[in-house]
């Protein structure tokens, strides 16, 4: 069904406790919501938020591509779901963030116009829930070991523990969270800090240790294939490639050079749910299972990343978390109790439009409203 318009506005959100990781610091979330309405008036939403240090965009930039060259892009010509997600990716080069936003936002408001779940639309529900995770910023070992109590107290079995700034504080760190959380496991993430040796040799003292840990994400530069792939052949434990996997290419050269035993798929780094399906369809021919994750994002992009999740059958674990960390992150499309994920049901995402634009559950920032229309 044609675009008929693209609206968008800016929200910002407070987290609860600042997000740190080996790359950056986050204390507050701003995030472009977009509006796509069809030709036949039904409205569908999506959300990229601004994240210079990962993705290089800003409220600014997603603001102008989504209202520039994807809206010339999608608006006014009849086309196909499938022709407008290839329409999306190939308005620009790179921001994924911006493209996945709008990605989003067509596909749920497709949905929504055939009145059923996202996940439907993609080809059903593979399951009903998903367990999930918990995010232990990096900081002091006995501040993570608080949080990751927290987490175990709230129903989490699993623990994502952030890491790689210092070798030797990454295994005090480690300790104090398997100490203050002792049934949980554990996935543990470098977010690039480590070198091919110094990884080695710190999942080497983990193997050791005999610590209740599932898989260890991301430990070298983006980069460093050739050292993913030495640390995939050398660690007795799971590699997952997350920053290295940005697109259905990088999922082939990964697979093909061995170089993770894991993907992490982010629809804001990979640029939409058809790219993200396309990476999950690879892993699967090639025999790796797949997380769907997601950067620090709201409720409206956690929940598009879980129908990904729960549509494909190559999608094993989920990295959804991030919704939790918002002190207002607002109601509908998804819940996670006990640990586990929840889809809401409803059309779409499950996410009402009006009530999201008319009542923000977050914090307004000062925005402009933009709309491109049918010529």
């Amino acid at each position: 069904m044609p675009v008929a318009r693209i609206r968008t506005h800016v929200e910002a959100a407070a987290l609860t406790r600042p997000f740190i990781t080996s790359r950056r610091r986050v204390d507050t979330v701003a995030t472009v919501v977009v509006e796509v309405e069809l030709a036949d008036g039904t409205v569908g939403i999506g959300a990229a938020s601004e994240n210079p240090a990962v993705t290089g965009e800003t409220v600014d930039s997603i603001t102008a591509l989504v209202t520039g060259q994807i809206a010339d892009a999608v608006t006014g010509s009849p086309a196909s779901l499938a022709d407008l997600a290839r329409a999306v990716g190939a308005s620009a080069v790179g921001n994924a963030s911006a493209k996945a936003a709008v990605d989003m936002a067509i596909h749920d408001a497709h949905a929504r116009a055939l009145g059923v779940p996202l996940t439907t639309l993609l080809g059903g529900d593979v399951r009903a829930a998903m367990a999930g995770d918990m995010t232990v910023s990096l900081d002091e070992p006995d501040v993570m070991a608080r949080h990751a109590a927290d987490a175990a107290e709230s129903g989490f079995t699993c623990i994502k523990v952030k890491l790689g700034n210092d070798t030797a504080r990454d295994l005090d760190r480690l300790r104090a969270v398997c100490d203050a959380a002792p049934h949980a496991r554990l996935r543990l993430d470098a977010n690039q800090g480590w070198n091919a040796k110094d990884a080695v040799r710190v999942i080497r003292r983990i193997e050791d240790a005999d610590l209740p840990v599932d898989l260890v994400e991301q430990p070298v530069p983006k980069w460093d294939l050739d050292g993913l792939a030495a640390v995939t052949r050398a660690a007795g434990l799971p590699i997952m490639a997350d920053e290295s996997l940005a697109s259905p290419h990088d999922a082939f050269e990964l697979a093909r050079r061995g170089a993770a035993d894991l993907f992490n798929i982010k629809l804001a780094k990979c640029g939409g749910i058809r790219q993200a399906l396309q990476i999950a369809d690879i892993a699967e021919a090639a025999g790796i299972e797949c997380m769907v994750g997601a950067m620090m994002e709201p409720r409206i992009a956690i929940t598009a990343a879980a129908h990904v999740a729960a549509a494909h059958p190559n999608i094993t674990v989920i990295d959804l978390d991030s919704a939790d960390w918002f002190a207002d992150s607002g109601t509908g499309g998804s819940v996670t109790v006990d640990g586990v994920l929840h889809l809401c049901g409803g059309p779409g995402l499950g996410i009402d439009p009006a009530r999201n634009a008319d009542n923000g559950h977050q914090t307004p920032r000062p925005h402009s409203r933009t709309e491109r229309k049918e010529q």
